[in-house]
Protein backbone atom coordinates (compact mmCIF):
# COMPACT_ATOMS: atom_id res chain seq x y z
CA UNK A 1 0.00 0.00 0.00
CA UNK A 2 1.93 3.28 -0.80
CA UNK A 3 2.03 5.92 1.49
CA UNK A 4 -0.13 9.27 1.50
CA UNK A 5 1.54 12.38 0.18
CA UNK A 6 5.09 11.79 -0.44
CA UNK A 7 6.67 14.99 -1.08
CA UNK A 8 5.28 16.75 2.37
CA UNK A 9 7.28 17.43 5.63
CA UNK A 10 3.97 15.17 6.86
CA UNK A 11 4.18 11.10 6.32
CA UNK A 12 0.41 9.71 6.39
CA UNK A 13 0.23 5.92 7.23
CA UNK A 14 -3.14 3.77 7.20
CA UNK A 15 -3.03 1.45 10.42
CA UNK A 16 -2.07 -1.50 8.61
CA UNK A 17 1.12 0.48 7.89
CA UNK A 18 1.72 2.30 11.36
CA UNK A 19 1.30 -1.63 13.06
CA UNK A 20 4.81 -2.29 11.39
CA UNK A 21 6.62 -0.03 13.44
CA UNK A 22 5.54 -1.77 16.42
CA UNK A 23 8.78 -3.92 15.91
CA UNK A 24 9.03 -6.52 18.45
CA UNK A 25 7.92 -3.80 21.13
CA UNK A 26 6.02 -6.13 23.62
CA UNK A 27 2.70 -4.88 25.01
CA UNK A 28 3.05 -4.75 28.57
CA UNK A 29 -0.66 -4.09 29.07
CA UNK A 30 -3.93 -6.03 30.31
CA UNK A 31 -7.20 -5.93 29.50
CA UNK A 32 -8.44 -5.77 32.66
CA UNK A 33 -6.19 -2.27 33.27
CA UNK A 34 -7.48 -1.33 29.67
CA UNK A 35 -10.97 -1.24 31.41
CA UNK A 36 -9.82 1.12 33.84
CA UNK A 37 -8.09 3.85 30.91
CA UNK A 38 -11.14 3.72 28.79
CA UNK A 39 -13.29 7.15 28.98
CA UNK A 40 -16.67 6.45 29.22
CA UNK A 41 -18.46 5.55 25.75
CA UNK A 42 -14.87 4.49 24.20
CA UNK A 43 -14.53 1.34 22.03
CA UNK A 44 -10.99 1.14 22.19
CA UNK A 45 -9.08 -3.11 22.64
CA UNK A 46 -5.97 -4.59 23.50
CA UNK A 47 -5.82 -4.60 19.69
CA UNK A 48 -6.03 -1.04 18.93
CA UNK A 49 -3.29 -0.83 21.72
CA UNK A 50 -0.90 -3.21 19.98
CA UNK A 51 -1.42 -1.48 16.44
CA UNK A 52 -1.76 1.71 17.51
CA UNK A 53 -0.22 3.29 21.05
CA UNK A 54 2.48 0.93 21.14
CA UNK A 55 4.14 2.08 17.78
CA UNK A 56 3.64 5.65 19.18
CA UNK A 57 5.33 5.09 22.79
CA UNK A 58 8.54 3.31 20.21
CA UNK A 59 8.54 6.54 18.66
CA UNK A 60 8.42 8.60 21.74
CA UNK A 61 10.84 6.48 23.42
CA UNK A 62 13.31 7.31 20.18
CA UNK A 63 12.43 10.74 20.49
CA UNK A 64 13.11 10.99 24.24
CA UNK A 65 17.00 9.35 23.76
CA UNK A 66 17.58 11.62 21.06
CA UNK A 67 16.16 14.65 22.56
CA UNK A 68 18.79 13.88 25.79
CA UNK A 69 21.43 13.46 23.68
CA UNK A 70 21.01 17.15 22.52
CA UNK A 71 20.80 18.39 25.84
CA UNK A 72 24.03 16.42 26.73
CA UNK A 73 25.42 17.90 23.36
CA UNK A 74 24.48 21.44 24.28
CA UNK A 75 25.53 21.50 27.90
CA UNK A 76 29.15 20.03 26.34
CA UNK A 77 28.96 22.90 24.40
CA UNK A 78 28.75 25.49 26.91
CA UNK A 79 31.59 23.85 29.06
CA UNK A 80 28.49 22.08 32.01
CA UNK A 81 28.30 19.03 33.44
CA UNK A 82 25.22 17.25 33.07
CA UNK A 83 26.57 13.73 34.36
CA UNK A 84 23.40 12.06 36.08
CA UNK A 85 20.87 15.04 34.71
CA UNK A 86 18.11 14.28 32.91
CA UNK A 87 15.30 16.85 31.39
CA UNK A 88 11.87 16.31 31.50
CA UNK A 89 10.28 15.23 28.31
CA UNK A 90 6.93 16.76 27.50
CA UNK A 91 3.79 16.11 25.51
CA UNK A 92 1.45 18.09 24.70
CA UNK A 93 -2.17 16.45 23.37
CA UNK A 94 -4.90 18.45 22.11
CA UNK A 95 -8.58 18.03 20.39
CA UNK A 96 -11.98 18.22 21.02
CA UNK A 97 -14.63 17.58 24.06
CA UNK A 98 -15.57 14.03 23.46
CA UNK A 99 -13.10 12.97 20.71
CA UNK A 100 -10.92 10.50 23.36
CA UNK A 101 -8.04 12.41 23.83
CA UNK A 102 -7.77 11.80 27.97
CA UNK A 103 -7.87 8.20 26.91
CA UNK A 104 -5.50 8.38 24.57
CA UNK A 105 -3.19 10.38 27.35
CA UNK A 106 -3.73 7.60 30.13
CA UNK A 107 -2.44 5.03 27.71
CA UNK A 108 -0.06 6.46 26.41
CA UNK A 109 1.09 7.33 30.18
CA UNK A 110 0.61 3.77 31.24
CA UNK A 111 2.87 2.61 28.44
CA UNK A 112 5.07 5.42 28.51
CA UNK A 113 6.44 4.32 32.27
CA UNK A 114 6.77 0.83 30.92
CA UNK A 115 9.98 1.91 29.51
CA UNK A 116 12.86 1.19 31.53
CA UNK A 117 14.41 4.55 30.04
CA UNK A 118 11.55 6.50 31.21
CA UNK A 119 9.66 5.09 34.45
CA UNK A 120 8.37 8.36 36.16
CA UNK A 121 5.75 9.65 33.76
CA UNK A 122 2.97 12.30 34.85
CA UNK A 123 -0.06 13.36 33.37
CA UNK A 124 -1.88 16.87 34.36
CA UNK A 125 -4.55 17.52 32.48
CA UNK A 126 -4.74 21.43 31.90
CA UNK A 127 -8.73 21.60 33.70
CA UNK A 128 -6.15 22.36 36.90
CA UNK A 129 -5.21 25.74 35.27
CA UNK A 130 -8.99 26.89 34.41
CA UNK A 131 -10.53 30.35 36.28
CA UNK A 132 -12.28 29.15 39.13
CA UNK A 133 -16.17 29.51 38.66
CA UNK A 134 -16.26 32.70 40.84
CA UNK A 135 -14.13 33.98 38.80
CA UNK A 136 -15.11 33.33 35.33
CA UNK A 137 -18.92 34.86 37.06
CA UNK A 138 -16.93 37.95 37.85
CA UNK A 139 -15.65 38.38 34.12
CA UNK A 140 -18.75 37.53 32.83
CA UNK A 141 -17.41 34.16 30.38
CA UNK A 142 -19.22 31.09 32.26
CA UNK A 143 -20.61 30.64 29.16
CA UNK A 144 -17.09 30.77 27.42
CA UNK A 145 -15.83 27.58 30.12
CA UNK A 146 -12.90 25.94 27.66
CA UNK A 147 -12.37 28.98 25.27
CA UNK A 148 -8.22 29.75 25.73
CA UNK A 149 -9.66 32.98 27.36
CA UNK A 150 -11.20 30.80 30.61
CA UNK A 151 -7.62 29.69 31.54
CA UNK A 152 -4.76 31.14 33.40
CA UNK A 153 -2.29 30.15 30.68
CA UNK A 154 0.14 32.25 32.55
CA UNK A 155 -0.22 29.90 35.76
CA UNK A 156 0.14 26.59 32.94
CA UNK A 157 3.24 28.01 30.96
CA UNK A 158 4.76 29.32 34.77
CA UNK A 159 4.39 25.36 35.69
CA UNK A 160 5.81 23.80 32.69
CA UNK A 161 8.80 26.25 32.21
CA UNK A 162 9.44 25.03 36.38
CA UNK A 163 8.98 21.41 34.59
CA UNK A 164 11.26 21.94 32.18
CA UNK A 165 13.60 23.54 34.27
CA UNK A 166 14.24 20.61 36.74
CA UNK A 167 12.24 22.24 39.55
CA UNK A 168 12.41 19.52 42.36
CA UNK A 169 8.69 19.53 42.75
CA UNK A 170 5.75 21.78 40.93
CA UNK A 171 2.09 22.04 42.22
CA UNK A 172 -0.60 22.16 39.75
CA UNK A 173 -4.38 22.89 40.85
CA UNK A 174 -6.81 20.50 41.02
CA UNK A 175 -10.46 20.49 38.67
CA UNK A 176 -13.61 18.59 40.28
CA UNK A 177 -16.02 17.39 37.11
CA UNK A 178 -18.47 16.81 39.51
CA UNK A 179 -18.26 20.20 41.85
CA UNK A 180 -17.19 21.87 37.74
CA UNK A 181 -14.84 24.10 39.93
CA UNK A 182 -11.23 23.98 41.10
CA UNK A 183 -10.84 22.49 44.40
CA UNK A 184 -9.48 24.79 46.86
CA UNK A 185 -6.45 23.65 48.64
CA UNK A 186 -6.06 20.46 46.33
CA UNK A 187 -2.89 20.25 44.32
CA UNK A 188 -1.15 17.78 42.00
CA UNK A 189 2.50 17.45 42.61
CA UNK A 190 5.35 16.90 40.25
CA UNK A 191 8.51 15.68 41.16
CA UNK A 192 10.94 15.56 37.86
CA UNK A 193 9.01 12.86 35.77
CA UNK A 194 10.93 11.23 33.29
CA UNK A 195 8.00 12.27 31.20
CA UNK A 196 4.92 15.50 30.91
CA UNK A 197 2.08 14.60 29.51
CA UNK A 198 -0.08 17.67 29.54
CA UNK A 199 -3.76 17.07 27.98
CA UNK A 200 -5.88 19.68 27.45
CA UNK A 201 -8.64 21.08 24.84
CA UNK A 202 -6.29 24.49 23.99
CA UNK A 203 -2.85 23.34 24.61
CA UNK A 204 -1.24 23.85 20.92
CA UNK A 205 -2.40 27.55 20.72
CA UNK A 206 -0.13 29.87 19.47
CA UNK A 207 0.82 33.19 20.77
CA UNK A 208 2.67 36.72 20.24
CA UNK A 209 5.12 35.48 22.92
CA UNK A 210 5.82 32.14 24.49
CA UNK A 211 3.14 29.70 25.19
CA UNK A 212 3.29 26.48 26.71
CA UNK A 213 3.26 24.55 23.24
CA UNK A 214 6.65 26.43 22.60
CA UNK A 215 7.73 24.14 25.75
CA UNK A 216 6.69 20.42 23.91
CA UNK A 217 9.09 18.40 22.99
CA UNK A 218 5.92 16.45 21.20
CA UNK A 219 2.67 16.90 20.19
CA UNK A 220 -0.18 14.70 19.82
CA UNK A 221 -4.06 16.18 18.42
CA UNK A 222 -6.68 13.48 18.41
CA UNK A 223 -9.21 13.97 15.17
CA UNK A 224 -12.48 13.43 13.88
CA UNK A 225 -14.81 14.53 11.49
CA UNK A 226 -16.99 17.28 13.32
CA UNK A 227 -20.34 15.49 12.75
CA UNK A 228 -18.77 12.38 14.54
CA UNK A 229 -17.56 14.01 17.71
CA UNK A 230 -21.30 15.91 18.07
CA UNK A 231 -22.61 12.15 18.03
CA UNK A 232 -20.37 10.91 20.60
CA UNK A 233 -20.80 13.75 22.55
CA UNK A 234 -24.43 13.25 22.67
CA UNK A 235 -24.44 9.85 23.59
CA UNK A 236 -21.80 10.43 26.61
CA UNK A 237 -24.48 12.96 27.36
CA UNK A 238 -27.03 10.75 27.71
CA UNK A 239 -25.00 8.19 29.74
CA UNK A 240 -23.54 10.88 32.50
CA UNK A 241 -27.00 11.37 33.14
CA UNK A 242 -27.33 7.91 34.81
CA UNK A 243 -23.58 8.29 36.42
CA UNK A 244 -22.14 11.79 37.21
CA UNK A 245 -25.19 13.66 36.66
CA UNK A 246 -27.38 11.41 38.99
CA UNK A 247 -24.68 12.24 41.91
CA UNK A 248 -26.72 15.23 44.11
CA UNK A 249 -23.54 16.88 44.20
CA UNK A 250 -23.14 17.22 40.96
CA UNK A 251 -22.95 20.64 38.99
CA UNK A 252 -24.95 18.92 36.42
CA UNK A 253 -27.68 17.10 39.08
CA UNK A 254 -30.30 19.10 37.22
CA UNK A 255 -29.99 17.17 33.71
CA UNK A 256 -30.18 13.59 35.31
CA UNK A 257 -34.09 13.97 35.41
CA UNK A 258 -34.20 14.91 31.60
CA UNK A 259 -35.56 12.03 29.19
CA UNK A 260 -33.90 11.02 26.36
CA UNK A 261 -36.04 13.70 23.80
CA UNK A 262 -34.86 16.50 26.32
CA UNK A 263 -31.26 15.19 27.22
CA UNK A 264 -31.07 15.19 23.26
CA UNK A 265 -31.84 18.04 22.68
CA UNK A 266 -29.77 19.99 25.62
CA UNK A 267 -26.46 17.79 24.49
CA UNK A 268 -27.22 19.57 20.82
CA UNK A 269 -27.60 22.65 22.43
CA UNK A 270 -24.92 22.96 24.33
CA UNK A 271 -22.40 21.64 21.78
CA UNK A 272 -23.41 23.63 19.28
CA UNK A 273 -23.10 26.76 21.38
CA UNK A 274 -20.62 26.24 23.23
CA UNK A 275 -18.48 22.95 22.13
CA UNK A 276 -18.94 23.00 18.05
CA UNK A 277 -17.54 27.16 18.21
CA UNK A 278 -14.64 26.54 20.25
CA UNK A 279 -13.18 23.14 18.15
CA UNK A 280 -14.06 25.61 15.32
CA UNK A 281 -12.46 29.06 16.11
CA UNK A 282 -10.05 27.55 18.35
CA UNK A 283 -9.28 23.86 18.66
CA UNK A 284 -9.12 22.52 15.14
CA UNK A 285 -6.92 25.58 13.80
CA UNK A 286 -3.87 24.23 16.16
CA UNK A 287 -3.89 20.50 14.22
CA UNK A 288 -1.14 21.71 11.95
CA UNK A 289 0.93 22.63 14.80
CA UNK A 290 0.83 19.06 16.21
CA UNK A 291 3.79 16.24 15.84
CA UNK A 292 1.23 13.58 14.79
CA UNK A 293 -2.18 13.68 14.22
CA UNK A 294 -4.40 10.63 15.27
CA UNK A 295 -7.47 10.11 13.36
CA UNK A 296 -10.60 8.44 14.10
CA UNK A 297 -13.36 6.77 12.73
CA UNK A 298 -16.75 6.89 13.26
CA UNK A 299 -16.76 4.07 15.22
CA UNK A 300 -13.81 5.52 17.59
CA UNK A 301 -10.90 3.75 15.96
CA UNK A 302 -8.08 5.26 15.21
CA UNK A 303 -6.91 3.99 11.22
CA UNK A 304 -5.08 6.65 10.37
CA UNK A 305 -1.65 8.30 11.69
CA UNK A 306 -0.05 11.54 10.45
CA UNK A 307 3.33 12.63 11.35
CA UNK A 308 5.32 15.23 10.78
CA UNK A 309 9.14 14.60 9.53
CA UNK A 310 10.26 17.85 10.02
Amino acid sequence: MPRVRELSPYVELHREQWRELRRSTPLPLTAEELRGLRGLGEQIDLTEVAEVYLPLSRLINLQVAARQRLYEATTTFLGEDCRGTKVPFVIGIAGSVAVGKSTTARILRTLLARWPDHPRVDLVTTDGFLYPKAELVRRGIMHRKGFPESYDRRALLRFVSDVKSGAESVSAPVYSHLAYDILPGEEQVVRRPDILIIEGLNVLQPGPSLTVSDLFDFSIYVDAHIEDIERWYVERFLKLRGTAFADPASHFHHFATLDDVEARAEARHLWRTINEPNLVENILPTRPRATLVLRKDPDHSINRVRLRKL
